[in-house]
């Protein structure tokens, strides 16, 4: 299974890259873990593979599948699902949510800290 970090996450969506990212978690979570451009299906629903295969258009499309944080598996058993059922780019963001909300913290000190550099000169 192909995994994915966050950074590089942010470089696809940067890039405009096509792909669908679907949060695998409970409906009643996804609100609280959504990450902007975010679709959920719930990786333990019977019609998962079904639904992501219909969002996505076809199995040879990229998926990233996530959810909360890296203690979570609920993102590695829907991209097994997905596997399994012959999608053949699939990418688990195994950070989640937090991962995600870790690198734009990241990115958003990066450009304080340049936009203070700035003001200083």
């Amino acid at each position: 299974m192909k995994t994915i970090a966050a950074r590089d996450l942010r470089k696809m969506r940067d890039a405009d890259e096509e792909f669908l990212l679907v949060n695998t978690l409970p409906a009643d979570k996804f609100q609280q873990t959504k990450i902007p451009g975010a679709v959920n299906i719930p990786q333990d629903a019977s019609d998962f593979v079904t639904r992501v295969e219909q969002q996505v258009g076809g199995k040879n499309r990229t998926v990233v599948v996530y959810c909360a944080s890296a203690q979570c598996d609920s993102s590695t058993r829907g991209a097994d699902k997905l596997q399994n059922a012959g999608f053949t780019s699939v990418y688990d963001f195994a950070d989640g949510y937090e991962g995600w909300q870790q690198i734009n913290k990241e990115k958003e000190g990066g450009r304080k800290a340049k936009e203070d550099a700035t003001l200083k000169r």
